[in-house]
């Protein structure tokens, strides 16, 4: 092909592979219902020209952004490196990108402007705690909730059965042995943290320990600081517990530091367990037991929904609750005589 000063147009692609300029179209958009011969043949003549879409052009033509928003708590917390990675992969399919949003760092109005059909073709809110008068204007684009949810929000939902997760913890504790369960949740009003109370006092109960032996829960907030400073509230009980289930696997690696330094053995002298099963509680030592959450999979359940949502409006809201499964590992062990 000649060298020219101008940008390789369609057209020259379609004329060095000797094919239509909807051929060619088709290829770029569409692959899978072209013939893989004439993909391939396309796909060179691409190559050779160095002819590249321009997104924005037809982003513009079809009225879309091409981008898709994630509103998410505390972007520094590992948990949602997964999570982002499987709405990253289904929206790759559909030549979307993915903007994340960190909601601590864009607290209440701030965030309006994002919300937005100009700025994006739909929303994951990953964070429950947002007010639902955000999203209650006409020219909000398709919304799904993953992992955190709002009652307040009619949406389509992607969760975890997190009251089933930790009564398994429950259970195990008390399996081996342990009636004295300290319970380390997140932050009162969040969605995660009062279904995992529930399945936390079910579980108690299923394992006949009653409400008069239950002890006080400690407040958390999801971070490993708070961890931390609960070894030292443990420390200063005239009759400690011999278990913490913990909300997040976070607040249980910081205990587990905190315990240590101390000079308390986990699991000999207090068994531990997190709920999430973020890679670090496979390297931690001892390795923690989890609740393992399908963070990858809500993810992409979430991003399918919304792909969905984006292409029929008049949708009913659909939840998905996904299953978990408990991880034994070294941090638990049988309660001291």
């Amino acid at each position: 092909m000649p060298k020219t000063n101008r940008p390789p147009r369609i057209s020259d692609v379609a004329r060095l592979a000797g094919v239509s300029v909807a051929t060619v179209s088709r290829v770029l958009s569409n692959p899978e219902i072209v013939a893989e011969t004439t993909r391939k043949i396309v796909e060179r003549a691409v190559q050779e020209t160095g002819y590249t879409v321009n997104m924005t052009a037809r982003n513009l033509r079809q009225q879309h952004t091409g981008v898709v928003l994630a509103l998410v708590p505390n972007l520094a917390n590992p948990f949602f490196s997964e999570i982002l990675s499987g709405i990253s992969q289904v929206l790759r399919r559909d030549a979307l990108s993915l903007f994340i949003v960190d909601t601590w760092n864009y607290p209440g109005l701030t965030l309006a402007p994002f919300l937005n059909h100009s700025r994006s073709d739909g929303v994951i809110v990953l964070d429950g705690q947002l007010d639902p008068a955000l999203f209650a204007h006409p020219n909000c684009p398709p919304i799904v909730q993953a992992c955190e949810e709002n009652a307040a929000l009619s949406t389509h939902k992607v969760i975890t059965d997190n009251k089933a997760g930790s009564r398994q913890a429950i259970l195990h504790l008390s399996r081996l042995n342990h009636r004295r369960i300290l319970h380390l949740t997140g932050p009162v009003q969040n969605s995660l943290t009062i279904a995992r109370r529930q399945g936390f006092e079910a579980g108690l109960m299923q394992a006949g320990i009653g409400p008069d032996e239950w002890l006080e829960p400690v407040r958390g907030d999801f971070s490993v600081a708070k961890g931390d400073q609960t070894a030292q509230d443990i420390l200063a009980m005239t009759t400690p517990p011999t278990a913490v289930f913990c909300d997040c696997d976070e607040m249980a690696l910081g205990l587990m530091g905190g315990l240590k330094r101390a000079g308390l053995d986990v699991p000999r002298d207090i068994s531990v367990v997190g709920f999430d099963n973020i890679e670090l509680s496979r390297y931690c030592v001892p390795r923690l037991t989890s609740v393992r959450q399908y963070r990858s999979r809500i993810g992409s359940y979430a991003a399918e929904l919304l792909l969905d949502e984006r292409r029929q409006y008049a949708s009913q809201p659909r939840t998905h609750i996904l299953p978990t499964e408990l991880v034994v590992r070294e941090s638990t062990a049988t309660a001291k005589a």
